[in-house]
């Protein structure tokens, strides 16, 4: 199974974390650096991408679906993102085979900010793997979220297992994503459509206890035809 978040149409288990941020842009309330913080597998970055698709595709004919917090697969923007051709959307994570976010990443996205957004909507900086950041990537970063440009948004993804300076923290509202045991079980069912049960025993599931954990380790048992059960 695939579980890249930019292709997780539906998102389970965040749904009070989701209502609480798009209440906020609905408000005009919006922070324009928010950061998303939380254990790795939690649904953190799937979280921002629904956040974003809502946002952008508001006025599309195929928009989100709040009721079922659900992407609709045939709107525009869920095209343009998974693309990688959205013109007011840009994503900063690793690059394969690095260790850091480097500077020259950071650099780009500058760029890309000081141009004028495409029929002037709001413009979204997603930044996963936050804590990856190198320390130049990083003092350039908080020059750049210090006074951002007008209608841009930072939305910063953290693997709590690190810390990041409080410096950057201290510019972003913070939303702690955090799951109980039975939402992480309930949601690697609805993932799986399967009882995680059937896959992993129970020293295993108490042991990794995220959904992205589950399902990597199912993914890693089956490519090596290991039974976990």
């Amino acid at each position: 199974m695939n579980l890249k978040p930019i292709l997780q149409t539906k998102l389970y288990g965040l749904k009070i974390n989701f209502e609480e941020i798009i209440n906020l842009f609905n408000l005009n309330k919006l922070p324009s650096k928010i950061l998303l913080s939380g254990s790795k597998g939690c649904g953190k970055s799937t979280l921002a991408y629904h956040l974003i698709n809502y946002i952008f595709s508001i006025n599309e004919n195929h928009p989100y679906n709040v009721e079922l917090n659900e992407i609709n697969t045939v709107n525009n923007s869920f095209k343009l993102i998974k693309n990688g051709s959205h013109p007011n959307f840009h994503l900063i994570d690793l690059i394969d085979d690095k260790k850091t976010i480097e500077i020259s990443q950071i650099r780009s996205m500058i760029n890309y900010t000081n141009k004028s957004s495409f029929n002037n909507r709001p413009k979204f900086i997603l930044i996963d793997n936050i804590e990856n950041l190198n320390i130049n990537s990083l003092n350039a970063l908080l020059k750049i979220i210090e006074e951002p440009n007008k209608n841009v948004f930072f939305v910063l993804v953290h693997n709590d297992n690190k810390k990041i300076l409080k410096t950057l923290k201290s510019r972003c509202l913070l939303f702690k994503i955090n799951l109980t045991f039975d939402q992480s079980i309930n949601i690697a069912n609805h993932l799986l459509n399967k009882n995680i049960f059937e896959f992993l025993n129970k020293d295993l599931i108490n042991y990794y206890a995220k959904p992205g954990d589950y399902i990597n380790l199912i993914n890693f048992s089956k490519e090596n035809k290991i039974n976990l059960n």
